[in-house]
C-alpha cells in the first residue's frame, strides 16, 4: 500500500486541502480512495491589537508555509518521496471577517476576524433594510460598520474578501468564493446561487449619499459553487506555498470554502433534514432546512451548503477556550507533584468524571465567554464561574458545569430553531475537539440538543479532510451527481460512527441548568462592566 501512495504522490494523483483554523492551520493529503496519507500542522494564535482580534499577513504567510513545511516532511518521512505536484488543492478558513484591499492590492486596514463583536450598530440597522438576519462578524456588518464610523480606507476599497478568498487569489490569481463562505459575507439567494440581487441594490441605495469610487457588487468576489474549477495553482501561488520551489504549478482549485461548509462535507451533512455541530473554539451548528423560517431571528444565521442549498446556522464565539484554560490549571497542580500528565489522558479523564455528575450540575454555574457572545447579548468576554454556598461542589459537578457552559448559548439558539420554528432533523453529526474523548461530548450535546448525536470514524479529519474532498468532487463528479449523491455514495457508503441518543434525566437537568443560566446571566454583564 505503502508503494501505491508513494506512486501516486510521485504521478501528481494526490489532493490537497488545508484549513485556516482558530489556534491551528491543517493540512491534509488524500489518495485516490479518499483517504489522508500525510497530514502537516502549524499552530498559531489570534492578538488583541488596538481592541480588534487579528493575525497579520505575516503570521498567516508563515502559518500556511509552515503547515505546507510539515506536510512535506511528513510525506518524504512515510514515503520517502518528495511532494512535487498535486492533482488538485483546495483552501478553506475561519468564515466570515473582513478583508478590505486597495487597488494596489495591499491590506487596507489589519485583518478584522469573526471573533470581533463590534459591529452592533451596524446589524441592527442591516437587519431591518433586507428582513434578513446580519450577524456582527459578516463581512457587510463589518464594511458598513466602518461606513458608520467614517473610516477613511473605505473609499479606497477595491476588493474585500475573507482569510480563505484571500490566500486562494493569492495562489490562483482568481478573485472567487464558494458559496458557502459566500453566505458569511452577504446574503445569499439560493435560487440564483449568487448574492442576492435585491439587498446589494438596496445596500447601494443605503450608502448612495457617500458617492464612493465603488459599487458593492464591484468588490466582491465571484461566487462559485461546489464542482466548478476556481482556478489553477500559478506559478507564484506555488512558490508562496512552497518557497523551496519544488511544488510544480498547474494544479486545479476548488472554490475556497468557510469552516462551516467543509464541516458539512466531512460530516456528510448537505443534504437536507442533515445537520452537524462543530465544537471547538468556537461552536456552532448547521441544519439543512426544507423551507425558508417564518420569521427573522437574530439568533439564527441563514446561510448555505457549498452546493447553495439554504441553511440555518446558531453560531456561538465561545466553546472550548475557557476548558482549556481549566484543563491547563489541573495540569500546572499535577505538575507540582512531578505528574506529567500526556494532555489527551487529562482531558479524557476530567471529560469523563462529568459523566459523575449531577445532571444540573447542583448550584454550580459558568459562562465561557472569552470574547463577546452577540447571541446572548454580550460584546465582550469575561469568564465567569460561580455556586451556590450548598452547592455539590465536587469535580464531576464542576467540570459537566464547564461542559455545560460550552453548549449552552448554542442549546439557547437551537431551542428556538427546533422548538419554536418547527425545524425537522434527522441526524446530527458532532466534529471537532469537544467530541475528541469519547462518549462524553456526543452525550453531553445529545441532551442539549435533545437528538441523536453521531460521530464518525472519519470526525478527527475534520475541515482539512472537507475541502480536500471538495476539490476531489471538482475533479471527480459525474453529470448531474450532486454533492449530496457523492458524499454518501462515494465518500461514506460503508463509514462507521457511533451514536448516542439523549437519556431524558439529562435533557431535563440540562434545561434547568439553562433556565438558572439565563437568570445570572445579569452578573456575567456586571462582570464586563465592572472588570476592566
Amino acid at each position: 500500500m505503502s508503494e501505491e501512495i508513494r506512486q501516486a504522490i510521485q504521478d501528481g494523483k494526490t489532493v490537497l486541502g488545508i484549513e485556516f483554523g482558530s489556534t491551528r492551520i491543517k493540512a491534509v493529503l488524500v489518495d485516490g480512495s479518499h483517504q489522508p496519507v500525510a497530514m502537516g500542522t502549524f499552530d498559531w494564535e489570534n492578538r488583541l491589537e488596538n481592541n480588534i482580534w487579528t493575525y497579520s499577513l505575516d503570521d498567516i504567510w508563515g502559518g500556511l508555509q509552515g503547515c505546507y513545511a510539515d506536510l512535506a516532511k511528513d510525506v518524504e518521512k512515510k514515503y520517502q518521496t518528495q511532494l512535487t505536484k498535486l492533482g488538485a488543492l483546495g483552501f478553506s478558513g475561519m468564515m466570515h471577517g473582513y478583508m478590505p484591499f486597495g487597488a494596489d492590492g495591499e491590506l487596507l486596514v489589519p485583518f478584522r476576524t469573526w471573533r470581533n463583536t463590534m459591529t452592533e450598530e451596524a446589524c441592527k440597522k442591516l437587519i431591518p433594510v433586507f428582513n434578513f438576519n446580519i450577524p456582527q462578524r459578516w463581512s457587510i456588518a463589518h464594511l458598513y460598520q466602518a461606513i458608520l464610523n467614517g473610516e477613511d480606507h473605505v473609499g479606497k476599497i477595491s476588493y474585500l474578501t475573507t482569510l480563505a478568498g484571500y490566500i486562494h487569489w493569492k495562489l490562483s490569481g482568481e478573485k472567487v468564493i464558494g458559496i458557502g463562505e459566500a453566505s458569511g459575507m452577504f446574503p445569499i439567494d439560493s435560487s440564483v446561487k449568487d448574492f442576492d440581487g435585491k439587498m446589494l441594490d438596496q445596500f447601494d441605495s443605503l450608502i448612495a449619499s457617500k458617492a464612493y469610487g465603488w459599487k458593492i457588487r464591484d468588490i466582491m468576489p465571484k461566487v462559485l459553487c461546489a464542482g466548478e474549477c476556481a482556478g489553477k495553482l500559478t506559478e507564484e501561488g506555488a512558490k508562496l506555498l512552497d518557497p523551496t520551489g519544488r511544488l510544480e504549478a498547474g494544479a486545479a482549485m476548488c472554490p475556497p470554502e468557510g469552516d462551516a461548509g467543509t464541516g458539512m462535507t466531512a460530516t456528510d451533512s448537505v443534504a437536507v433534514r442533515t445537520g452537524n455541530i462543530s465544537a471547538g473554539t468556537s461552536i456552532f451548528s448547521m441544519v439543512v432546512t426544507e423551507a425558508p423560517l417564518s420569521k427573522v431571528h437574530e439568533e439564527i444565521d441563514m446561510v448555505t451548503t457549498p452546493d447553495g442549498s439554504p441553511v440555518a446556522m446558531v453560531h456561538c464565539n465561545n466553546c472550548t477556550s475557557d476548558l482549556n484554560s481549566w484543563v491547563n490549571l489541573f495540569e500546572q497542580f499535577a505538575e507540582k507533584f512531578g505528574l506529567k500528565i500526556d494532555k489527551n489522558d487529562l482531558y479524557g479523564e476530567l471529560y469523563r468524571e462529568a459523566l459523575n455528575a449531577s445532571e444540573d450540575c447542583g448550584g454550580l454555574m459558568a459562562f465561557n465567554f472569552f470574547s463577546g457572545e452577540p447571541i446572548m447579548g454580550v460584546d465582550e468576554g469575561r469568564p465567569l464561574f460561580v455556586r451556590t454556598p450548598d452547592a455539590e461542589f465536587t469535580l464531576a459537578n464542576f467540570m459537566r458545569c464547564h461542559l455545560y457552559s460550552a453548549m449552552a448559548a448554542l442549546k439557547i439558539g437551537n431551542d428556538i430553531l427546533l422548538k419554536e420554528e418547527n425545524v425537522k432533523v434527522d441526524s446530527l453529526m458532532g466534529h471537532g475537539g469537544l467530541f475528541k474523548t469519547p462518549v462524553v461530548g456526543q452525550q453531553l450535546m445529545a441532551a442539549a440538543m435533545n437528538a441523536p448525536v453521531t460521530v464518525m470514524d472519519t470526525a478527527s479529519e475534520g475541515g482539512p479532510w472537507g475541502i480536500a474532498i471538495l476539490a476531489c468532487y471538482m475533479n471527480e463528479k459525474k453529470d448531474g451527481e450532486s454533492l449530496a449523491d457523492y458524499l454518501s455514495n462515494r465518500i461514506f457508503a460503508g463509514q462507521t460512527g457511533t451514536t448516542i441518543e439523549p437519556r431524558q434525566e439529562d435533557v431535563a437537568g440540562f434545561d434547568r441548568f439553562i433556565e438558572k443560566y439565563k437568570s445570572v446571566l445579569p452578573a456575567e454583564k456586571a462582570a464586563i462592566a465592572g472588570l476592566k
